[in-house]
């Protein structure tokens, strides 16, 4: 399917089932959440590297309008729907600040693999756990697909969209059990090393247990 989406391009990495809350600031893009809510329209985020709006991005609908504020503010709470793909950039649109894109939506297959999952959350769970940090999931283990884990890893801005152009979820899983392979031993060795430099300067209980 190939149609016309108003765009609000971010440096950031929307994934299809992330909840996202936005401040909205700019005339612009307060009169695209406006006119988006008002006819129950989704809005595309495209993802911005390195100055440049790329290709791919997340489809998003308006879920709740939370606030609006004297100066026409507004904090809003979104939600991704699906992966798409930039085929032409409009600019201009007639009587509309925001400009927008004709997309297409690529075929984006998301069949879990359970004992690649299984694997994947327990490694993110021994890295939250190395880190000391207590992050809970919006779902039991068995249910997470790559895209509710993404933002948990520790993954680069680059990185997370070239996992959002990734469109088989075994491929996906793959790409983030490779990142933790990568990342765990990393971190491992900066908590020894962390230890190693708290026994600096404090008596030390060694053995001289050494025959020569």
């Amino acid at each position: 399917m190939t149609n016309f989406i108003p765009i609000f391009p971010l440096g950031i990495v929307v994934f299809p089932g992330e909840d996202l809350n936005l401040h909205i600031f700019e005339p612009r893009y307060k009169q695209l959440i406006t006119d988006c809510f008002a006819e129950a329209k989704p809005f595309g985020i495209p993802t911005v590297l390195k100055n440049g709006l790329s290709e791919r991005g997340t489809l998003v609908e308006v879920k709740e309008i939370v606030e609006v504020y004297e100066d026409g503010k507004l904090d809003i709470k979104t939600k991704g729907i699906s992966v798409f793909r930039i085929l032409e950039v409009v600019k201009s649109i007639p009587e509309k600040l925001y400009s927008g894109a004709i997309v297409n939506y690529p075929i984006n297959e998301e069949r879990q693999f359970t004992p690649l999952l299984r694997k994947v959350v327990k490694s993110i769970r021994d890295l939250h756990d190395i880190l000391k940090l207590n992050k809970r999931f919006n779902k039991p283990d068995d249910e997470l697909l790559a895209y509710d884990i993404a933002h948990h890893i520790g993954l680069s801005l680059d990185e997370e969209y070239e996992l959002l152009g990734l469109l088989r979820e075994d491929q996906r899983l793959e790409y983030i059990k490779r990142h933790l392979n990568k990342v765990l031993p990393v971190v491992n060795e900066m908590e020894a090393l962390k230890e190693r430099i708290k026994l600096n300067g404090h008596f030390k209980n060694l053995s001289g247990n050494f025959d020569l």
